[in-house]
Protein backbone atom coordinates (compact mmCIF):
# COMPACT_ATOMS: atom_id res chain seq x y z
CA UNK A 1 0.00 0.00 0.00
CA UNK A 2 3.09 2.34 0.84
CA UNK A 3 4.38 1.84 -3.13
CA UNK A 4 0.83 2.36 -4.49
CA UNK A 5 0.12 5.41 -2.27
CA UNK A 6 3.75 7.14 -2.91
CA UNK A 7 3.53 6.06 -6.77
CA UNK A 8 0.09 8.28 -6.74
CA UNK A 9 1.32 10.88 -5.08
CA UNK A 10 4.46 11.47 -6.76
CA UNK A 11 2.91 11.07 -9.96
CA UNK A 12 0.41 14.38 -9.20
CA UNK A 13 3.64 16.46 -9.32
CA UNK A 14 5.45 14.22 -12.48
CA UNK A 15 3.53 16.34 -15.27
CA UNK A 16 4.24 19.45 -13.44
CA UNK A 17 7.78 18.78 -12.92
CA UNK A 18 7.92 17.76 -16.66
CA UNK A 19 6.60 20.91 -18.39
CA UNK A 20 9.55 22.86 -16.73
CA UNK A 21 11.79 19.69 -18.05
CA UNK A 22 12.35 18.72 -14.30
CA UNK A 23 12.13 15.12 -12.24
CA UNK A 24 11.81 14.11 -8.76
CA UNK A 25 15.20 14.94 -7.84
CA UNK A 26 14.69 18.27 -8.46
CA UNK A 27 11.59 18.06 -6.81
CA UNK A 28 13.40 16.96 -3.78
CA UNK A 29 16.29 19.55 -3.91
CA UNK A 30 13.61 22.80 -4.06
CA UNK A 31 11.41 21.23 -1.21
CA UNK A 32 14.08 20.78 1.48
CA UNK A 33 15.82 24.25 -0.19
CA UNK A 34 12.46 25.95 0.79
CA UNK A 35 12.27 24.60 4.12
CA UNK A 36 15.81 25.54 5.46
CA UNK A 37 16.60 28.58 3.79
CA UNK A 38 20.35 28.67 3.20
CA UNK A 39 20.62 25.40 3.57
CA UNK A 40 24.22 24.02 3.38
CA UNK A 41 24.93 21.55 0.24
CA UNK A 42 26.48 19.07 3.14
CA UNK A 43 23.29 19.23 5.04
CA UNK A 44 21.00 18.92 1.68
CA UNK A 45 23.51 16.10 0.98
CA UNK A 46 22.38 14.55 3.98
CA UNK A 47 19.25 15.07 3.72
CA UNK A 48 18.97 13.44 0.51
CA UNK A 49 21.20 10.56 1.24
CA UNK A 50 22.85 10.89 -2.59
CA UNK A 51 26.32 11.37 -3.90
CA UNK A 52 27.96 14.90 -4.75
CA UNK A 53 28.06 13.99 -7.85
CA UNK A 54 24.14 13.32 -8.43
CA UNK A 55 23.18 16.39 -6.46
CA UNK A 56 25.91 18.64 -8.46
CA UNK A 57 24.08 18.05 -11.68
CA UNK A 58 20.60 18.93 -10.25
CA UNK A 59 21.74 22.03 -8.39
CA UNK A 60 23.31 22.99 -11.57
CA UNK A 61 20.50 22.18 -13.40
CA UNK A 62 18.47 24.30 -10.63
CA UNK A 63 20.98 27.65 -10.68
CA UNK A 64 20.87 27.31 -14.62
CA UNK A 65 17.09 27.80 -14.43
CA UNK A 66 17.15 30.42 -12.10
CA UNK A 67 15.27 28.36 -9.41
CA UNK A 68 18.00 28.28 -6.78
CA UNK A 69 19.98 30.90 -5.35
CA UNK A 70 23.38 30.44 -4.33
CA UNK A 71 26.21 32.15 -1.79
CA UNK A 72 29.17 31.65 0.59
CA UNK A 73 28.69 30.78 4.49
CA UNK A 74 29.44 33.83 6.60
CA UNK A 75 31.48 32.05 8.92
CA UNK A 76 33.28 29.42 6.57
CA UNK A 77 33.54 30.91 2.73
CA UNK A 78 34.08 27.55 1.64
CA UNK A 79 30.21 26.42 2.48
CA UNK A 80 28.05 26.82 -0.08
CA UNK A 81 24.63 27.97 1.12
CA UNK A 82 21.41 27.15 -0.76
CA UNK A 83 17.88 29.34 -0.92
CA UNK A 84 15.14 29.13 -3.50
CA UNK A 85 14.98 32.27 -5.89
CA UNK A 86 11.51 33.46 -6.43
CA UNK A 87 10.74 31.96 -9.37
CA UNK A 88 11.89 28.94 -7.64
CA UNK A 89 9.70 29.87 -4.66
CA UNK A 90 6.33 29.95 -6.98
CA UNK A 91 7.84 26.37 -8.42
CA UNK A 92 7.69 24.76 -5.11
CA UNK A 93 4.77 26.31 -3.88
CA UNK A 94 2.74 25.23 -7.10
CA UNK A 95 4.14 21.36 -6.56
CA UNK A 96 3.56 21.49 -3.05
CA UNK A 97 0.03 22.42 -3.28
CA UNK A 98 -1.08 19.84 -5.74
CA UNK A 99 0.57 16.92 -3.07
CA UNK A 100 -0.97 19.03 -0.25
CA UNK A 101 -3.72 18.70 -2.01
CA UNK A 102 -3.92 15.05 -2.66
CA UNK A 103 -2.57 14.80 1.33
CA UNK A 104 -5.55 16.38 2.52
CA UNK A 105 -7.78 14.40 0.84
CA UNK A 106 -6.40 11.43 2.30
CA UNK A 107 -6.52 12.57 5.49
CA UNK A 108 -10.32 13.57 5.22
CA UNK A 109 -10.87 10.42 4.03
CA UNK A 110 -9.24 8.52 7.07
CA UNK A 111 -9.86 10.08 9.66
CA UNK A 112 -7.51 11.93 12.98
CA UNK A 113 -6.90 8.52 14.35
CA UNK A 114 -5.71 7.10 11.39
CA UNK A 115 -3.30 9.79 10.14
CA UNK A 116 -1.74 10.04 13.90
CA UNK A 117 -1.10 5.83 13.34
CA UNK A 118 0.15 6.34 9.87
CA UNK A 119 2.59 8.75 11.22
CA UNK A 120 3.76 6.78 13.89
CA UNK A 121 4.66 4.08 11.24
CA UNK A 122 6.30 6.22 9.18
CA UNK A 123 8.42 7.61 12.19
CA UNK A 124 8.72 4.32 13.66
CA UNK A 125 10.18 3.86 9.58
CA UNK A 126 12.91 6.29 9.43
CA UNK A 127 16.34 5.42 11.24
CA UNK A 128 17.62 6.01 14.87
CA UNK A 129 20.33 7.72 13.62
CA UNK A 130 18.20 9.77 10.94
CA UNK A 131 15.45 10.82 14.12
CA UNK A 132 16.85 14.11 15.45
CA UNK A 133 18.02 14.75 11.56
CA UNK A 134 14.03 14.54 10.52
CA UNK A 135 12.62 15.68 13.77
CA UNK A 136 14.46 18.81 12.98
CA UNK A 137 12.59 19.81 10.32
CA UNK A 138 9.37 20.02 11.33
CA UNK A 139 10.58 23.56 13.06
CA UNK A 140 11.56 24.74 9.95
Amino acid sequence: MLYFGYSALTRSIDEGLAAQGLGRAHHRALYFISRQPDLTVKDLLRLLAITKQSLGRVLSDLVERGYIETRVGASDRRQKLLRLSPSGKALEAELFRALREKMATAYAQAGQGSVTGFWRVLEGLIPEADRSMVFGLRGG
